[in-house]
């Protein structure tokens, strides 16, 4: 087991954010500074910007760095500002990996690349290298559903030797994979449930927290489902995410995220448009039981 203890980027909830939209689909500003204001004031404990939540692989390049450097400066160091940086270029990477620490980001999120994949000793190699560039800490991103590529046990433990490498946002949808990357790695690697669904059981696992599509809408809830957590009442955390769990499952399984909790956020009056093309609005079925999801847990 790797034993070496690194800094924790946090503890609870962060929302991986939307990036809101005008009517024209150009980022909304405004809106987004609304957003950040919100999260913090309800609880949330960092925010992760152009996550694939905030549309990452629509924005430009200059959209990109600007959302990452308007989040850090609205959010003025009261919580994390996590970027999302990754691809499966690695020059790619890690020019935007530099460009947003330059731009304010207190930590970057890189998942694994995706479509041209690559081996193990390829990951190493890249993960390696942005950590080599940077000075602030890194959060890795399993998210083998979308990427496919799963970040293994040896390769967790390896990285995890690196003193910028601190983190990995699991989102396998195995608990068993999750508590295993805990024990094999220890305090050398903080884990992170990267699954609403899995957050109490991430947590009562060792987990440090979760990164959320959720806190999009109900940032209070998730603040307060880690925080009993992290005070160790299971149960009232477990009720807690037990009624709200059909909402967090819709958010994932009725359309491509973040096609829901878009139009969940509209729904609910936050008025923070549409998704850019190829992603596109939900049908009607679709929608209508969106809408049941939200009015069981009396949003509308």
């Amino acid at each position: 087991m790797v034993t070496a203890m690194k800094k924790t980027i946090f503890k609870g909830s962060c929302t991986a954010i939307i990036t809101p939209m005008n009517h024209d689909l150009s980022v909304n500003y405004d809106c987004f500074g609304t957003l950040i204001e919100e999260q913090i004031e309800k609880g949330t404990s960092a925010i992760v910007v152009c996550g694939t939540t905030g549309e990452a692989s629509t924005l430009t390049d200059d959209e990109h760095i600007e959302c990452i450097r308007y989040a850090a400066e609205k959010a003025k160091g009261r919580v994390p500002i996590i970027a999302g940086t990754g691809s499966n270029d690695y020059s790619y990477m890690l020019e935007l990996s530099i460009a947003a620490e330059k731009a304010g980001a207190d930590a970057l999120l890189l998942m694994t690349p995706y479509y041209n994949k690559t081996s193990q000793r390829g990951l190493i190699a890249a993960f390696t290298g942005i950590a080599d560039a940077v000075k602030i800490p890194i959060m890795l991103y399993n998210i083998p559903g979308r990427t496919c590529v799963n970040i293994e046990l040896k390769t967790f433990t390896e990285l995890a030797k690196h003193p910028n490498i601190v983190a990995v946002k699991e989102a396998g949808g195995d608990i068993n994979y999750l508590a295993q990357i805990i024990d094999a790695c220890g305090e050398s690697l903080d884990v992170y449930s990267g699954d609403d669904a899995m957050t109490t059981s991430a947590m009562s696992l060792g987990a440090k927290g979760v990164v959320s599509v959720l806190g999009n809408i109900s940032p209070t809830v998730m603040a307060d489902i880690c925080g009993l957590c992290i005070n160790n009442d299971f149960i009232a955390a477990g009720k807690l995410q037990i009624k709200y769990l059909k909402l967090c499952l819709d958010l994932l399984k009725l359309d491509v995220n973040p096609v829901p909790v878009k139009e969940a956020m509209n729904i609910i009056g936050k008025n923070v448009g549409g998704c850019r093309m190829p992603l596109y609005k939900m049908d009607e079925a679709a929608l209508s039981e969106l809408k049941k999801s939200l009015k069981y847990v009396n949003l509308i």
